[in-house]
């Protein structure tokens, strides 16, 4: 029994050393071994050799491609009046003026029977559907039982994700939160000074690094020349808590948030020691002005780090950005855009709160294949002369989605958990009024 208990501990000190000698260590000072490449060689090499297997198998390449279809409904891009004109065209005499038609009722009944089935909202909050199978559990088909070959892949993949991967990135995790409390709480103790704000800096781009290697993250960063910088704002879509991560590995960042209790908490209160990250207790979230007052102390400091926002409120499921909150886009300062996008050939990055605490969530991200993502550092924008808050949100969120190859939605995120509000249905119903009533028929 003394000598399991010997082998056990020696396995343990080796697993130990070679988790820091090969991937803590390189993680601290931002270099790679070639080990994680080697390992996306291999598997990028495997999941094409199994999407031939699988083109091969399939008789019909139609039903492929039905299958990675993100919608049910095929919509028009045409708006109300398009829609309505090209409706009435079967009448003897087009309108003059406005007036109403029975035909215009197909209209509604059918964009009725379409939100229905599938509205905009509500698919952008399940999981980004794929074309071809990853060799991950989620898909529509059984393609794991297309061939025998096929299906000892997909076996031995089971193997690796759960009982090497998982236990490795659970490990690198843990080391990187412990790493990060330690840390910060020791750097905390430190008076104000040039080289406490960069040992707080070392410190939090340390940890994350470590635990972005802990997802076997491949990031791409573009056009570093447009970091954010120093009294501005970082705003970004979003797509999961792991955007912090993501985002976190190339610079640090003063977070916003509400301050949690538990593991949350702990965290929270050691990284405020060592960085000014603005937190808010519940009932100070509800004090607009109390909120603006303090991130534009923070962004006046032209010492203190660039504040990471994420406007939209909730997550989205890589596939668009919906509506950005004004809050901040009220407060004057420069802001620095930034588009995230990952990759769902290896995983499915989005945080779906809705299906999964996020304990089961780091879970499913931990025994996926890899993080796979490309970020872009956008130019500086400033609030233009005449343009209000809501104005230049929707112009930054224009630019982060044409650069991440993003639908841009006016939807508001909130409707994830909220009923629509009346203000949405009398827009339309102002705008259907003003087809039929005509428009000079108020200043008659």
């Amino acid at each position: 029994m003394e000598d399991f208990w010997s082998l056990a501990l020696w396995a343990l000190e080796i697993w130990l050393y070679l988790i820091v000698g090969l991937i803590m260590v390189p993680a601290m000072f931002g270099f790679s071994l070639g080990i994680s490449e080697t390992y996306m060689t291999i598997l990028v090499k495997t999941l094409e050799w199994a999407t031939l297997k699988i083109q091969k198998v399939q008789a019909e390449e139609q039903t492929l491609k039905a299958s990675g279809s993100n919608g049910l409904i095929q919509r028009e891009d045409g708006s109300m009046e398009e829609e309505l004109e090209e409706l009435r065209r079967s009448r003897p005499k087009p309108p003059v003026g406005g007036d109403f038609t029975l035909s215009d009722s197909f209209y509604f009944t059918r964009r009725g029977i379409e939100s229905i089935v599938e509205d905009e909202v509500t698919q952008r909050f399940s999981s980004e559907e794929l074309v071809l199978w990853n060799l991950l559990t989620r898909t529509n088909n059984d393609f794991q039982f297309i061939s025998v070959r096929l299906t000892l892949v997909y076996s031995l993949g089971i193997v690796i994700r759960y009982f090497i991967l998982a236990p490795l990135r659970i490990t690198l995790a843990c080391i990187g939160l412990t790493w990060l409390v330690i840390g910060t709480s020791a750097v905390g103790f430190l008076p104000n000074s040039r080289m406490k704000f960069w040992l707080s800096e070392w410190v939090h781009v340390m940890c994350y690094r470590i635990c972005a290697r802990g997802l076997s993250a491949t990031i791409r960063y573009h056009n570093r020349e447009n970091k954010p910088q120093k009294g501005g704002i970082c705003v970004a879509n979003h797509t999961s808590p792991i955007d912090i991560v993501i985002l976190c590995n190339d610079g640090c960042y003063a977070m916003v948030g509400q301050v949690h209790g538990g593991l949350m908490g702990v965290l929270q209160r050691a990284m405020v020691r060592s960085c000014p990250h603005v937190w808010f207790e519940r009932a100070e979230m509800k004090d607009r002005h109390l909120v603006t007052k303090r991130l534009k102390d923070h962004v006046n400091d032209k010492t203190k780090l660039p504040i990471l926002i994420f406007p939209e409120g909730t997550c989205v499921n890589n596939t668009s950005v919906m509506m950005f909150k004004k809050g901040s886009f009220e407060i004057g300062a420069t802001i620095y855009p930034v588009a995230i996008k990952y990759d769902p050939q290896f995983g499915d990055a989005f945080w779906n709160s809705s299906k999964y605490s996020m304990v089961s969530y780091l879970l499913r991200m931990m025994t996926s294949w890899a993080l796979v993502c490309n970020v872009w550092y956008l130019p500086a924008m400033h609030q233009q002369e005449g343009e209000d808050a809501v104005q230049f949100a929707n112009r930054v969120k224009s630019v982060i989605a044409h650069q991440g190859g993003l639908v841009d939605l006016q939807w508001d995120g909130g409707l994830k958990r909220a009923k629509v509000k009346e203000s949405f249905k009398e827009e339309q119903q102002k705008q259907y009024s003003s087809m039929v009533v005509g428009d000079d028929s108020s200043s008659d």
